[in-house]
């Protein structure tokens, strides 16, 4: 940003909003991940929760690559590459999101 440039108030409402539910979002998100890679128990209630929570962010993406499943004696251990394409798309929006916020600010001059 420039430096000279005061942010209005409410572009950084806006702002730190935006990466407030990005965060939440791709904390979700990276557990989804662990927990699958790990081979959680998805009867677990609050994993069953976790997965539920994260199939709507999620479920855009899966198809684009083949999730890597291997099975062992008690678990099943899932490397899911939708849910790190979402994590990056979700990631990369809103930096989108907030620069296009930045843009309109700084054009109005603060």
């Amino acid at each position: 940003m420039d430096r000279a440039f005061k942010a209005p108030l409410w572009f950084i409402k806006s702002r730190n909003t935006i990466y407030y539910v990005l965060g939440v979002i791709e904390v979700l998100l990276t557990l989804r991940f662990i927990f699958m890679l790990l081979g959680a128990n998805a009867r677990s209630g609050f994993v069953a929760f976790l997965y539920s929570v994260t199939n709507i962010f999620a479920a855009p993406f899966s198809g684009i690559f083949n999730p890597f499943v291997t099975g062992g004696l008690v678990s099943r251990s899932v490397f899911d590459p939708a849910t790190l394409v979402a994590m990056l798309v979700y990631a990369l929006a809103g930096w989108g999101l907030v620069r296009l916020l930045w843009v309109k600010a700084a054009r109005d001059g603060g």
